[in-house]
């Protein structure tokens, strides 16, 4: 496999006086024996050194409006007419079953036949925009001046881990590379001693469809997106143990990267394997930066309460949106956080439980993050995206619940000069489909990389004799309403 990009992506093979030394000693010493043996050396040291070198930073292909993006992902589906989509026709006939004039309806569990219901609570004009939003999202809503809402995104599954996957990769299939890595792929990362691509998962519990959703798929190991939690071990067993000096610990890794290189080096240059050394290397600098960005007794008071970090409702997600902006502003690129456990806002019997649960959880600390970006002059430059894998559909399911809904659901970006206090697109009457300025997955994904500086088309990489790409093989446009 061979990547496929700009030629920033060019890997120097200058190695410094030390392999000039080994050349002339093998010169000298072997003939051309000791010239076959070099090239077996410098083919092992150049498959780990790339390794090492495909996370410094690279040059965008055009001027990018955002440098860095949080993604703020609400696993499970959050119902995008209970929160950001309303739809006073879906008040209207609330009780009475679909009129026959909207069609089939794929559904998993046989809900068209069953009743429409109203949203959950009431819809209010929100900001100077008068944007409206539900008085689920009070914190989050008294910021809508910010936000570009998004109520005609759409996919392709009714079912989580596709669905899941399909947000996280471009495909419905496991196995492909997620956004951020193809981030990390086209960018690098900002900061030598951090993982360019980080991810928060929810510590309640997994999401459907498991790590693949943050992967690297074909792509290079490297770019895959590391795991992070608050507290003092941000990795598990990262720190060594306190009777083993930084300079014993030098020693034993240095031992352990040669042995490595010869492992490497018999191995064909496995590219998992050459990414594993470089973690190696990672994980040594990442013992002297991780404690310190992970370390929130640096913040004010006022930041913690702030961000939510004094209640208990709060304090979980409001932590990791707090180290959120710690990452970003020491070079982290790419930050994901998942809201929602194994379960999370898949509300089928319950959306008032479920999403006042799920709300109070995440509303304060996600307008906490927006304020604080603002105030520190990052959110000008640093993209901020809000949805989750799909919404939910406008009937009802067990009395009081909803069922998955692909086909039009929402979502909202912050940041990057995006103009906020506005939606972009619209499903129809009820909420059921995108009938205007349409946005699929894809085309949101060709965007956000658009945002980042990334043509998404050139962005690609050889796999099995494909030039594989994020946003697929078909033609996919560039949503410019998005962008204004």
């Amino acid at each position: 496999m061979q990547a496929k990009r700009s030629s920033h992506d060019t890997i120097s093979d200058n190695r410094g006086n030390g392999l000039f030394n080994r050349r002339e000693m093998l010169r000298t010493a072997g003939g051309g024996i000791g010239m076959m043996a070099l090239n077996s050396l410098l083919a092992t040291d150049g498959v780990a050194q790339a390794a090492s070198d495909s996370l410094k930073p690279k040059e965008p292909d055009f001027k990018p409006r955002a440098k860095r993006m949080i993604w703020l992902f609400m696993h499970g589906g959050p119902s995008h007419v209970d929160l950001w989509d309303p739809k006073p026709d879906l008040v209207k006939y609330s009780g009475k079953p679909l009129p026959d004039s909207f069609g089939e309806v794929m559904t998993r569990r046989k809900v068209a036949k069953n009743p429409l219901l109203a949203p959950i609570k009431p819809f209010r004009k929100r900001g100077e925009s008068g944007l409206e939003v539900s008085d689920f999202l009070p914190h989050t809503g008294a910021l809508v001046d910010d936000l570009c809402v998004v109520r005609s995104l759409h996919g392709d599954s009714v079912n989580h881990p596709q669905s899941v996957y399909q947000m996280n990769t471009g495909s419905i299939l496991m196995g492909h590379p997620s956004v951020g890595s193809w981030v990390a792929y086209g960018l690098g990362s900002e900061n030598a001693d951090m993982p360019a691509f980080v991810v928060m998962p929810d510590p309640g519990g997994g999401i459907k469809g498991g790590p693949p959703a943050w992967g690297s798929g074909y792509l290079p190991a490297t770019f895959q997106g590391t795991t992070m939690r608050a507290g003092k071990t941000p990795i598990l067993n990262l720190k060594p143990p306190a009777s083993i000096s930084s300079q014993q610990q030098r020693a034993t890794l240095d031992l352990i990267q040669s042995m490595n290189r010869r492992h490497l080096e018999a191995r064909d240059q496995d590219d998992e394997l050459a990414a594993r050394i470089s973690a190696y290397e990672l994980a040594f600098r990442m013992q002297t930066a991780a404690p310190e960005i992970v370390d929130l007794t640096q913040e004010t008071k006022d930041t913690h309460a702030m961000y939510g970090l004094n209640d208990p409702q709060t304090r979980d997600f409001g932590e990791r949106c707090l180290l959120a902006r710690r990452m970003i502003e020491r070079g982290v690129r790419f930050v994901q956080l998942y809201s929602g456990d194994t379960v999370g806002w898949d509300a089928h019997s319950d959306v008032t439980k479920n999403h006042t649960a799920y709300c109070k959880k995440t509303d304060q600390p996600v307008a906490a993050l927006l304020k604080d970006l603002k105030q520190r002059g990052l959110l000008e430059d640093t993209l901020v995206v809000w949805c989750g894998e799909f919404g939910r559909m406008p009937m009802s399911e067990q009395g009081r619940g909803r069922d998955h809904n692909p086909w039009g659901y929402s979502g909202w970006l912050a940041g990057a000069g995006i103009t906020g206090g506005r939606s972009y697109g619209a499903t129809d009457a009820i909420g059921l489909r995108s009938v205007e300025n349409k946005v699929h997955v894809n085309e949101f994904h060709a965007t956000l990389l658009h945002l980042m500086g990334l043509d998404h088309e050139s962005l690609t990489y050889f796999h099995n004799g494909l030039d594989e790409r994020l946003t697929g093989p078909a033609e996919v446009k560039i949503v410019k309403g998005l962008l204004t």
